[in-house]
């Protein structure tokens, strides 16, 4: 994306390696990429930054994804329609649903590739990737 300015992404996540590896693989591709380690730092830089794509892990101390997604959805702020990808290792339908009702726009269950990730990120920033 050389001509253009970068997409942010704002990846949220407890684990230092997944946060790692999805910025590797999102930083490859020209996304800029901030990391959170769970919802209270992420409603901090949301307030405080532009982003342009949220990827959400559910399960974290402090606050959760979901929570997260509920509290930033509830606020009338352009900054409540960020689009909010969510990851999680749980795949029971009742879980999806939940992360759906929260405000999320897609749910993923990890591990997710990264190709997977930059073409979902690709998808909801409307940005080419390479």
């Amino acid at each position: 994306m050389p001509d253009e300015v970068a997409k942010r992404v704002l990846v949220v996540d407890d684990a230092a390696l997944v946060r790692l590896y999805y910025r590797t693989a999102l930083e490859r591709a020209g996304f800029e990429v901030a990391e959170a380690l769970n919802g209270v730092e992420a409603l901090e830089h949301v307030l405080a930054e532009r982003f342009d794509l949220l990827v959400v892990d559910v399960n974290m101390p402090q606050m959760d994804g979901l929570s997260f997604l509920r509290t930033l959805r509830a606020k009338n702020l352009p900054l409540s329609s960020i689009p909010a990808l969510v990851t999680s290792t749980e795949s029971a339908p009742r879980r999806i649903a939940e992360a759906n009702a929260a405000g999320a726009n897609f749910y993923i269950v990890k591990p997710l590739r990264a190709e997977t990730l930059v073409q979902y990120a690709s998808l909801f920033c409307g940005a080419r990737h390479g």
